[in-house]
């Protein structure tokens, strides 16, 4: 009887116990405030990766150009609006310089470098827009070199705000803010005004839009401006939060494609559901994998392994929805 006891003692003292911060966030003393936080987290980099994904899937939808370079008009709209509030310390004058910066840059690549390759296949187009990578990340080693440009948040939004009873950095409130009324603005653009009509008719049939007068040369290079504008805002956006460096919109590139396979091609509204959803798994993944892999695994492997298994759930996500809707969530509506 003694020796039973003894041996269900060490069996008991070699079992695993759960991680104490299992039942804090997943028990009945769940902790609401990160909960709230990290929802908040995944809304904002939903956000900016939206107004990246929007200009994105308009030049993919609208002209049927791959266009690799778009997150270097990201990097480039970072380093610009970084430069001009070093120098004028304007947060406002910063996202207008961003902003028509990067504008005037994509009409002016889409007009000299890029439109001869509308008529080719995607593979040229691919190769013509990666060379443009290379080129944008020397230029910014050039120009400011290959230490990390820092960009701070402005004074009026430099505190926290209380939010679903969680105190929250403002700075991040005015993101997705901003990033919301670019979404609402973007909207009534293409279903509420003329242009947006001769873009959703282009998205069509862009030969019979030709013939019937308009110029269709100028909606391009109108439509390529106004993708490489928003990758600018979302620049300028992200430079307090992120560290500016050369080849800061590679990583990006790869978020932004997943989200508008997800979403849907073409589509913008896909374009922004798809956003919400890779921010929030990607940021909620982020924190609760790990917790959960403690429980079969050791602490020092859940760690390490848990970040990147939640960093591939947008990959697999994005394969369910490939295998089950290959259009993507929200197709484009013609």
């Amino acid at each position: 009887m003694g020796g039973w006891a003894l041996r269900r003692q060490a069996a008991h003292v070699g079992e695993r116990r759960p991680d104490p911060a299992f039942f804090l966030l997943f028990g009945k003393s769940m902790t609401w405030n990160l909960l709230v936080i990290q929802a908040l987290n995944g809304l904002q980099y939903g956000v900016l990766l939206f107004l990246l994904a929007a200009g994105l899937t308009l030049v993919l939808g609208v002209m049927n150009f791959v266009n690799l370079a778009h997150g270097s008009l990201y990097m480039l709209g970072a380093y610009i609006a970084a430069a001009v509030f070093a120098r004028s310390n304007s947060f406002i004058l910063a996202g207008l310089a961003a902003v028509l910066g990067t504008l005037l840059i994509g009409a002016i690549i889409e007009r000299t470098t890029l439109r001869t390759f509308y008529a080719r296949g995607h593979l040229d187009q691919v190769l013509a827009t990666f060379g443009l990578i290379l080129f944008f990340n020397e230029a910014v080693r050039i120009i400011w070199g290959q230490s990390p440009v820092y960009m701070a948040a402005p004074d009026a939004f430099s505190g926290t705000i209380d939010l679903l009873g969680s105190s929250y950095p403002s700075y991040r409130v005015l993101v997705i803010v901003v990033g919301l009324m670019m979404g609402g603005g973007l909207y009534l653009l293409i279903h509420h005004t003329r242009v947006g009509m001769l873009i959703r008719a282009g998205a069509t049939n862009a030969q019979m839009v030709s013939v019937l007068g308009v110029d269709i040369q100028f909606l391009n290079t109108l439509l390529f401006g106004l993708g490489a504008a928003m990758a600018g805002l979302s620049g300028m956006m992200a430079a307090p939060i992120f560290a500016v460096q050369p080849g800061m919109g590679d990583n990006v590139l790869i978020a932004i494609i997943v989200v508008i396979v997800i979403g849907g091609i073409g589509s913008v509204r896909g374009a922004f559901y798809g956003a919400l959803i890779v921010g929030v798994v990607d940021t909620v993944g982020r924190i609760y994998l790990p917790l959960l892999l403690r429980q079969v695994a050791e602490r020092t492997i859940a760690d390490a392994a848990g970040p990147a298994l939640a960093s591939m759930l947008i990959y697999l996500f994005m394969a369910v929805v490939l295998a089950v809707r290959p259009q993507g969530l929200f197709p484009a509506r013609r």
